[in-house]
């Protein structure tokens, strides 16, 4: 009987042991998964958090662009109205379309060169548009050179209109001064 009693709680015993095991390792699982499951959750929080600091800061470089956009805009209507060009007629932005009309016009007519040349040397208000036009948009393609990590949307204002009229200013501007 005494061995039966022995037995009988040695296997109880096996039993728990084994059970203890089972549930130790199903609980580590667990937690592994658990680790797994927060480190996940970590790395895609940090996703976020890059994808919102980059979407404020998109938001707080176009909210700027916008003011310098209508800055640059104002410049370019006494301009574009001393030497008769009319913008182009599409759903731009009309910065983009007042440009846009400009380089067409040059493109078609390279004497609009020489009608700016002498607005600018004939009118002080014309001169000085033109000053401050290269200004504000040199300024622009700068602060967006620094500011752009990888360089995609500062080589398309600068190859683009933005950068075209300004090398067309500047050239009228230095013609005009010679």
């Amino acid at each position: 009987m005494d061995n039966l009693i022995i037995l009988i709680l040695v296997g109880l015993t096996t039993i728990c042991g084994l059970v203890s095991v089972f549930l130790v390792t199903n609980t580590n699982n667990k937690i592994r998964i658990l680790s797994k499951n927060l480190t996940l959750q970590h790395n895609i929080l940090l996703k976020m958090q890059q994808m919102l600091k980059n979407k404020f800061s998109v938001n707080e470089t176009t909210d700027k662009a916008e003011i310098i956009y209508q800055d640059l805009l104002q410049d370019l209507i006494p301009i574009m109205a001393s030497v008769d060009i009319m913008p182009r007629n599409t759903s731009e932005h009309p910065l983009w379309r007042a440009l846009g009309g400009i380089m067409d016009e040059y493109a078609k007519n390279p004497f609009v060169l020489e009608k700016l040349r002498r607005a600018i040397k004939l009118d002080v208000n014309i001169a000085h548009n033109v000053s401050h036009y290269l200004n504000r948009a040199n300024q622009f393609l700068q602060h967006m050179a620094n500011t752009d990590t990888d360089g995609i949307l500062s080589t398309t204002f600068t190859d683009g209109l933005l950068g075209q009229s300004l090398t067309f200013f500047a050239q009228a501007q230095t013609l005009a001064n010679s």
